[in-house]
């Protein structure tokens, strides 16, 4: 159910719904960080991102079959090892089967997948979209504040977001940015 209180401006500027909803909401509030969301994660339970409260996070759409699926998981995996412990970053992987039909499988099999055969130890969250009418309200508001070149939406798989220790979305790199090119850049928010 749409909350009428959000609004946005469409492409022609009508004031249209925002696609906030209130079961994604940890308030009734206008969404100020990514703290005020909750996903649902690969096992089918409810999260609220408040729980990521203090820690640097990557936000990123994952897809098993891109072109781009194994160097990306290889280096968020490298990330993940190196700055998990020591800095507390948290990365949030969001599948997507938006893009050219690269993430048919169900949450069980994408789970099985980054964890088996890929060694993803980060979090993995049951597939959404990330354009559309029926975008997640966390990657709207994720494209709303860092938006892309040209237009907002999400181009490819493997679009990242940094996201600073007080919630705030801070960057966003596309696909060809490799997870080990944001080192420098993370090391600014830690």
């Amino acid at each position: 159910m749409e909350n009428p209180s959000f609004l946005r401006f469409g492409l022609d500027g009508a004031l249209l719904p925002s696609k906030y909803s209130q079961n994604v909401l940890a308030s009734s509030a206008a969404p100020k960080t990514v703290y005020d969301f909750s996903a649902v994660d690969i096992d089918g339970n409810k999260v609220s991102l408040d729980r990521y409260r203090g820690h640097v996070l990557i936000i990123v759409n994952v897809a098993s079959k891109c072109g781009y699926t194994d160097g990306h998981y290889s280096e968020l995996n490298q990330l993940y090892e190196e700055y998990g412990e020591s800095k507390g970053l948290r990365i949030l992987a969001f599948p997507s089967n938006q893009f050219a039909n690269q993430e048919p499988q169900t949450n069980e099999q994408i789970k099985k997948f980054a964890q088996e055969k890929k060694g993803a130890k980060f979090d993995l969250f049951s597939k959404i979209y990330v354009n559309g009418d029926e975008t997640h309200p966390l990657w709207q508001f994720l494209k709303e504040k860092q938006g892309g070149t040209l237009f907002d939406a999400i181009k490819w798989n493997f679009t990242k977001f940094i996201v600073d220790k007080n919630g705030n979305p801070v960057e966003r790199h596309g696909p060809q940015t490799s997870p080990l090119e944001l080192k420098k850049n993370l090391e600014k928010y830690f």
